[in-house]
C-alpha cells in the first residue's frame, strides 16, 4: 500500500508539472501551434484580444478559440492562412523573431525587413502614416508605412524612404503642409511594424480615397484591397 500511494503521489506531481511546459518561452522564439503552451502563447492572445481577434482567456493554452482568433486575423492581414504563428505572423503581431534561425527566415519571407532604417527615416515615416491615415484603422497606417517602404524597393521610385516620401506630388499631406503635424505613438508603432515586415496592403505601390480622388489615372491601378477609407493597389 505504502509503495503504491508513492507512486500516487509521484503522478500526481508529474500530471501537474505538465502544464507548466515550455512557460518560459520568449515571444519570438519559436513557431506556434495547436497544443502549444507558454508565455509567448500568452503574449499573442493579448494582442489577438487588445485588437478585437480573440475573446477567450489569455491563459497560454493555444486552443481552439486561439486558433480562430490566428486564421482570422491571417485572413484580413493578407498573411497565409495557415493557423500557425511563423515569421510573417510574428512580424504583423509586432512580435520580434528570436530565433536562431533568423537568417534562414529572412530568406523565405515574402517580404523583406528593412533594416537598415534610421531613426530620422523612421520619423518620417511615423510623419507620412499620421500626416495621410491619422482616424483609419491601425491597420491601414501600417499599410500607407508599407506602401512607402515597397517603393523603397521598387526600381520605379527612389531609393530612400525620404526620397519617396518628398518625390513631387506623391504625398497630398507633404504638399499641404500636414506632413508637419506631430505624429502620435500609434504612427510610430505602425511605422515600426512596417519596418519589421508587416505588409497588409499586400504589396501594394499606391492607395487612394474614392471619396475625394480626383485623378482618373489612380482607379486605373490594379485593386488589391480595401482597408477603412483606402483603397490599396499596384
Amino acid at each position: 500500500m505504502r509503495s503504491l500511494k508513492i507512486c500516487l503521489v509521484l503522478l500526481l506531481i508529474m500530471l501537474a508539472l505538465i502544464p507548466l511546459t515550455g512557460t518560459a518561452q520568449v515571444p519570438g522564439s519559436r513557431n506556434l501551434r495547436q497544443g502549444d503552451r507558454g508565455d509567448d502563447v500568452s503574449e499573442v492572445q493579448r494582442r489577438l484580444s487588445r485588437w478585437g481577434y480573440f475573446n477567450g482567456p489569455v491563459n497560454g493554452v493555444f486552443g481552439p478559440q486561439t486558433l480562430v482568433a490566428i486564421r482570422l486575423f491571417q485572413q484580413r492581414n493578407g498573411l497565409p492562412v495557415t493557423g500557425i504563428v511563423a515569421e510573417r505572423t510574428f512580424a504583423a503581431l509586432g512580435i520580434t523573431i528570436r530565433s536562431v534561425q533568423q537568417a534562414q527566415v529572412n530568406k523565405t519571407a515574402a517580404v523583406t525587413p528593412v533594416n537598415s532604417v534610421s531613426p530620422n527615416d523612421r520619423h518620417l515615416l511615423a510623419r507620412a502614416v499620421y500626416s495621410e491615415a491619422r482616424g483609419e484603422p491601425f491597420e491601414g497606417q501600417v499599410a500607407v508605412a508599407a506602401v512607402i517602404l515597397n517603393r523603397v524597393r521598387s526600381p520605379i521610385f527612389p531609393t530612400t524612404i525620404s526620397g519617396v516620401i518628398f518625390q513631387p506630388l506623391a504625398f497630398t499631406a507633404v504638399a499641404d503642409g500636414q506632413f508637419y503635424l506631430t505624429p502620435n505613438e500609434e504612427a510610430y508603432r505602425a511605422a515600426q511594424l512596417a519596418v519589421n515586415g508587416w505588409d497588409p496592403s499586400g504589396g501594394a505601390l499606391y492607395y487612394f480615397n474614392p471619396q475625394t480622388a480626383t485623378s482618373a489615372w489612380i482607379w486605373s491601378r490594379p485593386y488589391i484591397k480595401s482597408i477603412g477609407r483606402h483603397r490599396f493597389c499596384r
